[in-house]
């Protein structure tokens, strides 16, 4: 799939780290480094701007080395960009952990994956089939 891409950053443009990669990794495009004090977030540019084709979406995830060695996530995850968002890339990054962390230009901030969906069409009806889960939710199942 070719999706064309505006890159106002001085980096490269993401790409998939290994043959088998679901996510590409987003850069931070800064003028300067960022302090995110302990859960503090900030919202963080890439420079990039995207044009997907209808019934496409961009998933915007955390990065999972970040995630579990300095306790930084994103405030919305996943954050969904539309088919017709046509503004800057922005990650919204909160630091969790007790210890401040510095963003810099050029840090690999979050991944995105390029995900394919579906319209729903609602039809209303007065009751649902059965099932034999019901209307258990919310560790309904057990613990194990």
């Amino acid at each position: 799939m070719k999706i064309r891409i505006v890159n106002q950053s001085e980096h490269a443009l993401p790409n998939y780290e290994t043959a088998l990669s679901a996510g590409m990794d987003l850069r931070a495009n800064l003028d300067e480094p960022v302090l995110l004090k302990s859960l503090e977030r900030a919202l963080i540019p890439t420079g990039l701007f995207i044009e997907l084709p209808e019934g496409y979406e961009a998933q915007i995830r955390p990065r999972s080395g970040l995630a579990i060695k300095k306790g930084i996530s994103l405030v919305n995850s996943p954050g969904t960009i539309d088919a017709d968002y046509r503004g800057e890339i922005k990650i919204i990054m909160i630091n969790l952990s007790k210890d401040e962390f510095i963003v810099h230009n050029g840090e690999r901030i979050a991944q995105m994956i390029i995900s394919q969906h579906e319209k729903a069409q609602w039809i209303e009806v007065e009751t649902l089939n059965e099932t034999l889960r019901g209307e258990g939710g919310f560790g309904h199942s057990g613990t194990s």
